[in-house]
């Protein structure tokens, strides 16, 4: 048994894969293994995950027909073996001590979750390059030692969907539903499933987590570089997708909280339903 499982989808992105891969080998912990999950790629994406698999044991390879990000996820829980569970997107890369300061703060706070975000200036001078014209721009990751965190047990205080949140503690907010912003424990990750065949299929998810998660390590740790691709899983989808997409995953998710207690549900729709109404309506009313 592996301490760590890494769960990447693959999707048509051999541009960016080896660059993702690499980022696991450059892992200060070693003692992980990554569950590829090649989505019925028709490009190069398959070759070089079989190519990481033969350099390495580490990598497994799991193939599947076309079905989405959801259910190449929920798929790779069942061959995960590991304590904990990490989500990294193909096209984005971690920082080499993302393992190893999550792992070690788990286990120091006896955590069920640690949170951290990505780097914005990666993200910021990659834009800008892309902008001009440039090449893509690589990433300088710092070293830590010490880092300021924040330990709850009531993880409803601090996340949220909006960007500029009221009425949560500010300097602690876990925002938005990504699934590469955390390390789970395993018992968790598998309590959660992701919605398939729809985008945002981390809506439903993260909903999920929020209900069942017991203690959460909170950093400001910029250990996610996240590539600002416009061929992502979000970024290429139409306005119609978007929209049918976003009623889904509302329905599902008030379906999910209808069962929570009132504060939950409560905090959901204040920091997270109210947030997706608002753009669902931006959509239909461009539409």
């Amino acid at each position: 048994m592996n301490k760590v499982s890494v769960i990447i989808p693959v999707y048509n992105v051999e541009k960016y894969l080896r660059r993702a891969l690499d980022s696991l080998l450059a892992q200060t912990h070693r003692d992980w293994e990554a569950i590829l999950v090649d989505d019925g790629s028709t490009d190069g994406s398959g070759r070089i995950a079989r190519q990481y698999c033969d350099r390495d044991r580490r990598f497994v390879l799991v193939r599947q027909e076309n079905q989405g990000q959801g259910a190449a996820r929920n798929n790779a829980l069942k061959t995960a073996s590991g304590d904990y569970i990490m989500y990294l997107d193909p096209d984005d890369s971690f920082h080499p001590q993302a393992m190893e300061l999550c792992v070690a703060a788990a286990e120091r706070d006896g955590s069920d979750m640690v949170t951290f975000t990505y780097d914005h200036l990666y993200r910021f001078l990659n834009k800008c390059a892309h902008r001009l014209g440039l090449g893509d721009v690589k990433p300088r990751p710092r070293h830590y030692r010490d880092y300021a965190y924040h330990v709850t047990d009531n993880i409803f205080l601090h996340a949220t969907e909006s960007s500029h949140p009221q009425g949560i503690d500010r300097q602690w907010r876990v925002k938005h539903c990504q699934a590469w912003r955390c390390l789970l424990r395993a018992d968790l990750a598998r309590k959660a499933r992701f919605a398939e065949g729809l985008k945002y299929e981390d809506v439903p998810w993260w909903g999920e987590i929020l209900l069942n998660v017991r203690r959460t390590t909170i950093t400001r740790l910029p250990l996610y570089y996240y590539y600002p691709n416009p061929g992502s899983f979000i970024m290429s989808a139409g306005r119609e997708e978007h929209i049918r997409s976003l009623l889904a995953i509302l329905k599902q998710t008030d379906e999910l909280y209808a069962k929570a207690t009132t504060a939950q549900r409560n905090a959901w729709n204040a920091n997270f339903r109210n947030s997706y109404n608002r753009y669902l309506q931006k959509k239909q009313h461009r539409a």
